[in-house]
């Protein structure tokens, strides 16, 4: 079964997923915050899916950001729309930074780094990555 990552924000969804077999991150895609539960009922009718993984915005000093509540509206919703599937929240801070020297070090041109959607999908990734070394 599959584990999905969600790097949430207002404006995109950066989504990854893991293989069957739970050893390989790969990111999926980045979907509108608004087209998310039909996105997911889609999936979820081709694919198991055991878990959710979202991340967590935290500030240096370990306080949630100021994106916190939205991230709470997201797991709510999940929750809500798929409640025989568990949410666990992980801490995301410099995933996005990650995935910007991540695509750099690929030798991806400058229009690569400042795509938004692939940041945000190499920052679920990164996030599901980091859940699979430490939690499973």
């Amino acid at each position: 079964m599959r584990v999905m990552a969600f790097d949430y924000g207002t404006k995109r969804i950066g989504i990854a997923v893991t293989d069957p077999m739970q050893i390989i991150a790969t990111g999926l895609d980045t979907i509108h915050p608004k087209d998310i539960i039909d996105y997911l009922k889609r999936y979820l009718q081709t694919e198991t899916v055991e878990r959710f993984v979202v991340g967590e915005p935290k500030q240096m000093d370990n306080t949630p950001s100021q994106s916190a509540i939205h991230v709470k509206g997201f797991v709510n919703l999940l929750k809500k729309n798929f409640p025989d599937i568990p949410v666990e929240m992980l801490d995301e801070r410099f995933t996005s930074k990650m995935a910007s020297a991540a695509i750099a070090q690929s030798g991806m041109g400058k229009k690569a780094r400042q795509n938004k959607e692939l940041v945000d999908t190499i920052s679920a990734t990164i996030l599901l990555q980091s859940w699979m070394q430490n939690f499973r």
